[in-house]
């Protein structure tokens, strides 16, 4: 999957707390280190290589990091809790370790699917380590709406597809590539990527799974706690035209946050590049 990568980076496994170990890749340029450095959190069921279409032109203006989720990728697989609560938590605790065992001050975070969710859910804890967010196709915002809208059931179509596109088999990763478009690589080397990150010992998708209702929503929507986020952290959000994931929860951040978000959309890599770097200009 990085084989089509021309910047050069390090790799390393980042100690955490109880021996767990968490893949990391690192792009860093001694002429842009003191620019916040970006670090990217990859969607359910993928990793670090699912970027691999962004890091070239990412890490051009600055320190661009990327990790493999606990549970994920090449990161350790321990028993994470089956409580939704404190498998959000341990995720997000996770990422804080790694931040502090690398000594990051701030950060812009841009979380892709789950790795969105998990990026608010840290922003909201701590904030002072977010410079910035921008949220890529984020799972797990709105409420189900079988819960915001008890009266009205949900038609028997979307629980067929829902079904059929549960997110608790490892393959429909390839649908949640979303933005991250790759022209240059060959569809069987993205398939035998998430195909092989996802033969492993289940850790990551086995808390996923206790994270969501049986129609693939959150069982802790984030838009019940998005006003518990510091007025300080401003966000981005970028989706693809003809996104799978449900956008109307955007309407209701912009009226909470009416000075603190953008919304952009984004169909080809070159365009989701171009959105992050502007972005990011803003940033620092």
């Amino acid at each position: 999957m990085l084989r089509c990568v021309s910047s050069s980076f390090t790799k390393q496994f980042v100690p955490i707390s109880d021996n767990n170990l968490l893949w990391t890749l690192s792009f860093h340029s001694d002429s842009h280190r003191y620019k916040t450095p970006m670090v990217l959190l990859h969607g359910f069921g993928c990793g670090v290589g699912l970027w691999a279409q962004n890091v070239d032109v990412l890490s051009q203006l600055r320190p661009v990091l990327a990790l493999d989720l606990l549970g994920f990728g090449l990161s350790s697989r321990p028993q994470l809790s089956s409580d939704p609560q404190k498998a959000e938590e341990q995720f997000v605790e996770s990422i804080e370790q790694w931040r502090r065992t690398l000594g990051l001050e701030a950060m812009i975070l841009v979380g892709h699917n789950l790795g969105g969710y998990l990026a608010m859910s840290y922003a909201i804890k701590y904030p002072d380590r977010v410079k910035h967010m921008i949220l890529v196709e984020p799972w797990g915002f709105p409420e189900s709406s079988e819960e915001s809208d008890p009266d009205r059931p949900m038609p028997v179509w979307i629980k067929a597809l829902g079904a059929m596109f549960t997110p608790f088999n490892p393959l429909a990763g390839l649908r949640l590539v979303g933005p991250l478009v790759f022209l240059h690589v060959d569809d069987n080397t993205v398939a035998n990527y998430i195909y092989h990150l996802n033969v492993q010992t289940p850790s990551g998708e086995t808390a996923f799974k206790s994270m969501t209702l049986p129609n693939g929503w959150a069982k802790r929507p984030m838009m019940r706690r998005i006003d518990r986020l510091h007025p300080g952290v401003s966000i981005s959000i970028i989706y693809g035209s003809r996104s799978s994931i449900d956008i109307s929860c955007c309407s209701a951040i912009k009226d909470m946050r009416p000075s603190s978000w953008t919304l952009r959309f984004a169909d080809q890599a070159e365009d989701f590049n171009q959105s992050i770097l502007e972005i990011c200009d803003n940033v620092d």
